[in-house]
């Protein structure tokens, strides 16, 4: 990864983004050291402008930047990471550094996407995920009427935890059932909205 530090007198900023909601959560700087320890202990390192040191984000607090991918910009000199923050980001106790609550974590189902549709296109794969497309339209929509009664069995009972695995379980095969036709999800976000509106 190759980063051009010396537009900035040897510092870049790193922009921190949430990896499961994509919202921004901050912004700081890095020198090569900053980056080097970043990837090497998969925790954010700034380079601390005021102090004239490194300091790991969540050093002080416990609040740190588990690292979960790192992209440099087409001009290679910006950062940008993607985080699971471990607690509040700012300093004043919120969320991010700009203000905003840090809710929702819909990104995943798009990175879950991209997983079922990577393991579609493999060939030689041994995942439950790969063996569904294997198995055909007919054993995946039936998957997906099983998971759905299971899902309505469990909303009756009192057991949040299996009702929530259910859920998950019967959104999982949806998003199979999708690929397996090849439409995409925004498609039908695209209905909700004509719906909404």
């Amino acid at each position: 990864m190759q980063i051009d530090f010396s537009k900035g007198d040897g510092l870049v900023p790193a922009i921190i983004q949430d990896s499961d909601t994509g919202k921004v959560l901050m912004l700081g700087y890095m020198n090569e050291a900053a980056f080097k320890k970043t990837q090497e202990e998969q925790k954010v390192t700034f380079y601390s402008r005021s102090k004239q040191r490194l300091w790991t984000k969540g050093e002080t607090s416990g609040n740190f930047l588990k690292v979960r991918d790192i992209k440099v910009d087409c001009d290679k000199d910006t950062i940008l990471i993607k985080a699971i923050p471990e607690g509040p980001v700012c300093h004043t106790g919120a969320d991010t550094c700009f203000g905003e609550e840090n809710t929702g974590k819909a990104d995943f189902i798009h990175y879950l996407t991209r997983v079922i549709k990577d393991r579609k296109r493999k060939t030689g794969d041994s995942s439950y995920t790969a063996s569904l497309f294997e198995k055909g339209i007919n054993k995946i929509a039936q998957k997906v009427g099983e998971e759905a009664v299971e899902t309505v069995i469990e909303a009756k009972d009192n057991n949040d935890e299996l009702f929530k695995n259910e859920v998950a379980d019967l959104i999982f095969h949806l998003l199979v059932l999708l690929e397996a036709k090849d439409i995409e999800l925004e498609d039908v976000i695209d209905v909700l909205r004509e719906r909404h509106q």
